[in-house]
């Protein structure tokens, strides 16, 4: 479960880089029904995605040459600066130095020794979104790793996440779910999963991180990424004591999840 009291190691914000704008948020409006709101001119492209008025997600101008259209997941810091050390001293790369978003925070994006991306936020005026944990909005986070230990061992490092690790059925490796240093395991807020750099076909063989959107119908909001333009890797399907989930990607390249759950 993902809250919006945001301890520390917890996803805070997630925001969208895409190459169109005005098509991305075509899409996800069309897709889960949210509304984009752009900021000032002054600060380019970037904006908000609401769902009944409550932000959940951000949206940019990808800038970045070479990037792939890509959801970034940021977790909550109570010090950009000493995590971007720690991210150092664990074998990690800074991409984006802590640099402050006016009064709202302070941020920093990195790559972890495998090649994951990732950022932190420093709350300000802004703690992180404003709803989670339902339809149309963040549920869950995961990262597809090409060395689950690795993973393990520098994220627990650097945000003291407890895991918990699960036989997937049939022989499908381990899944290693996350949980914020020091809560209790109805606050897992994710998890890791390795697979094989062949098997990572939209980075190239890179580990990634992405996010799972909430929906009250998993099968109507895939139909309606087909209609949209987009495409699905996989599902929809029933995953057991999960939910009904299906593996999407927009029409820019960028992938999400959709999960209905179990409860839904």
């Amino acid at each position: 479960m993902i809250t919006t009291d945001f301890a520390p190691g917890s996803p805070c914000w997630i925001d969208l880089g895409a190459p169109d704008v005005p098509a991305a948020a075509d899409f996800y409006g069309s897709v889960f029904g949210w509304d984009f709101e752009r900021f000032s001119p002054e600060e380019g492209d970037y904006g908000t995605f609401r769902q009944d008025g409550k932000v959940v997600a951000g949206l940019g101008k990808l800038t970045e040459e070479g990037a792939r259209s890509a959801w970034m997941i940021y977790f909550s810091t109570p010090d950009a600066d000493a995590t971007t050390e720690a991210v150092r001293q664990a074998g990690g790369t800074v991409r984006v130095a802590p640099m402050d978003a006016g009064g709202e925070g302070r941020m920093a994006q990195y790559t972890d020794p495998q090649g994951g991306q990732f950022a932190v936020w420093q709350p300000g005026s802004t703690k992180g979104v404003e709803a989670v944990d339902g339809p149309g909005s963040l549920g869950w986070t995961e990262l597809y790793t090409t060395d689950l230990a690795a993973a393990k061992e520098f994220y627990g490092t650097l945000f003291g996440w407890q895991t918990q690790d699960l036989d997937l059925p049939g022989g499908g490796g381990t899944y290693s779910l996350i949980t914020p240093s020091g809560l209790p395991p109805e606050r897992m807020h994710g998890g890791l999963m390795q697979l094989p750099a062949d098997a990572l076909t939209l980075t190239g063989g890179h580990p990634y991180w992405h996010p799972v959107f909430g929906s009250a119908d998993c099968d109507a909001t895939v139909a309606r990424v087909r209609e949209k333009g987009g495409t699905v890797q996989m599902g929809p399907e029933d995953a057991p004591d999960v939910g009904r989930l299906a593996v999407c990607v927009d029409p820019a390249g960028a992938d999400f999840v959709v999960l209905t759950p179990m409860s839904a």
